[in-house]
């Protein structure tokens, strides 16, 4: 069983060692002290504006992608703290998330551990695929 986890790096020992700070559930199970998220509201709306100055989230929406992102969070480091356990280490290392990160969501994040370029995989194509586009196109044409 992994005990919550809400902290994320309290220190870098160096590029492939990240040291995890355990803390008990908070209020309603949150694991979270109390008030704090890991993205907050104006960072949110911050990066909403990065994106389209003239956008504007409604409250609703902004607390529900501020919950998605704390859950996110949350499963990302619980489950790389699982791995972590599988190498019999109570350290979590960034090439434990980076692992989860590759294999549950296919993402990678430059800049962190090896220096190795990653090749890009192009996604498989089915033949069904291939013939619906093949439809598509035929269609467009006309």
């Amino acid at each position: 069983i992994v005990p919550p986890l809400s902290s994320v790096a309290t220190s870098m020992a160096n590029s492939t060692t990240t040291a995890m700070k355990v803390m008990p559930p908070g209020p309603a199970g949150r694991s979270s002290p109390e008030g704090s998220q890991v993205l907050s509201k104006k960072k949110l709306q911050d990066l909403v504006r990065e994106i389209d100055p003239n956008e504007q989230l409604d409250e609703d929406v902004e607390e529900m992608l501020l919950q998605i992102a704390d859950d996110f969070i949350e499963s990302v480091v619980t489950a790389a703290c699982q791995l972590a356990r599988h190498r019999k280490s109570n350290t979590l290392e960034v090439k434990d998330v980076q692992l989860h990160l590759e294999r549950q969501w296919n993402m990678w994040i430059p800049g962190y551990g090896s220096d190795e370029i990653r090749p890009f995989k192009k996604a498989c194509t089915t033949e069904a695929h291939k013939q619906r586009m093949a439809l598509i196109r035929k269609t467009t044409k006309k």
